[in-house]
């Protein structure tokens, strides 16, 4: 059932994205103090539920330069990760995407490929952008298979520019292009779909 008063601003099969809400507070808390997103994200820092609380009602407020969605289960209607867009540069039609799910419990399922399908769509079908970008460390597998299967590109490596538990890592620069999307994801591309 969805919640009173929360809009679903992309549908997927499985999952929808929307705005977040307060009500998101405790679902959000949780998925940021997850230590399996944590380190998928490279995120250090340790969160308390006002710091969340706080990102919440920052988020809410519009801002031309970022869209921050919750990634929610179409079974239960309870959060599972996020996805955004930032950076949005309207003079070179680009921006950056990042995308975490939350928990074990929730990876593996496609959410994650499913929502970066719906925010790639708004991002060149709606805002009209030509390039997005996203980095991703080299250790995890699961997601540069996802965004190659989407296709995007690798275009170049930032050494050792993360440091997780005693060990330094890299992250793999990658981007896909407006064409590239269509070619591959667009109703009239041979390609279509994922």
């Amino acid at each position: 059932m969805e919640q009173q008063g929360l809009v679903k601003t992309s549908e997927g099969k499985h999952i929808y994205l929307r705005p977040v809400e307060m009500s998101d507070l405790d679902d959000y808390y949780a998925y940021l103090s997850d230590p399996t997103t944590s380190r998928f994200t490279g995120t250090q820092k340790v969160f308390s539920r006002q710091t969340a609380a706080s990102w919440i009602e920052h988020i809410s407020k519009p801002d031309s330069s970022r869209v921050d969605l919750m990634i929610i289960s179409q079974a239960t209607d309870r959060l599972v990760g996020e996805v955004v867009l930032n950076d949005i540069d309207p003079v070179n039609r680009s921006a950056n995407i990042r995308i975490a799910i939350a928990g074990q419990a929730n990876q593996g399922k496609g959410y994650g490929t499913e929502a970066m399908l719906l925010m790639l769509h708004h991002a060149f079908g709606t805002l009209n952008l030509h390039r997005v970008e996203l980095s991703v460390y080299a250790f995890n597998d699961r997601a540069i298979h996802v965004y190659e299967k989407l296709g995007f590109k690798r275009e170049g490596i930032q050494r050792d520019c993360l440091f997780l538990n005693h060990q330094y890592h890299d992250a793999i620069t990658m981007s896909i292009l407006e064409h590239e999307f269509r070619e591959r994801h667009t109703p009239n591309s041979c390609n279509a779909g994922v």
